[in-house]
């Protein structure tokens, strides 16, 4: 009688497989070494073992395209961020630029007083968060600017500063009152203007 019955065939591991199958054979026809296991059809042929490991030529290939693919992505994060530093810093000066025209417009309109040689505009960023003392009421203050906002391109929350006396493209501060404000960063944005000129 065979020892291999019909319809019996051993997958991988093999060897393992193939003692196992055996053992549950009487003592008398188990399988005593390897060399007698070639009857019990154990091959690696049929259905292969589909996890099967990876050579290293596989390995250096995918490394190699994730390495690709990740020098093309720093790229475009270093711009994503670049870009949303230039959209706060839009955001701030056109904070500050309204608060200073607020602050001209209640001291032409007379709610605030007009310190001589400031022409309206306020003297310092510090009075737009501090507030004036509305005229004509004791206690009460408008305020301008919440916080005097921090520069995304520099970190800090100091501005460079001109007076309506300055020229417009001037990069020193006179003094007599804050006209305008732009960044004092030196970097150049992603459409090649100036920061400090925005």
């Amino acid at each position: 009688m065979d020892d291999n019955p019909a319809g019996v065939r051993c997958e991988q591991p093999r060897d393992e497989a193939c003692w196992q199958w055996s053992a549950t054979k009487p003592m008398g026809k188990m399988p005593k070494t390897r060399s007698t296991l070639k009857g019990l059809n154990c091959s690696s042929s049929g259905s292969a073992n589909p996890e099967v490991g990876h050579t290293l030529v596989e390995l250096i290939a995918t490394v190699s395209i994730i390495s690709i693919l990740a020098m093309g992505v720093l790229p475009l994060a270093r711009i994503s961020v670049k870009r949303q530093k230039e959209t706060e810093l839009h955001h701030s000066l056109r904070e500050m630029r309204e608060a200073i025209d607020h602050y001209k417009d209640a001291a032409d309109r007379g709610f605030i007083e007009v310190k001589l040689g400031t022409d309206g505009y306020p003297p310092d960023m510090e009075t737009l968060v501090k507030g004036v003392t509305q005229l004509n009421t004791t206690d009460k203050k408008l305020r301008f600017l919440r916080r005097i906002p921090i520069d995304p391109m520099t970190g800090k929350a100091e501005w460079g500063l001109r007076s309506s006396q300055d020229s417009p493209d001037s990069s020193s501060f006179g003094g007599q009152n804050v006209y305008d404000v732009y960044s004092k960063s030196g970097g150049v944005a992603l459409d090649g203007s100036k920061y400090s000129e925005w």
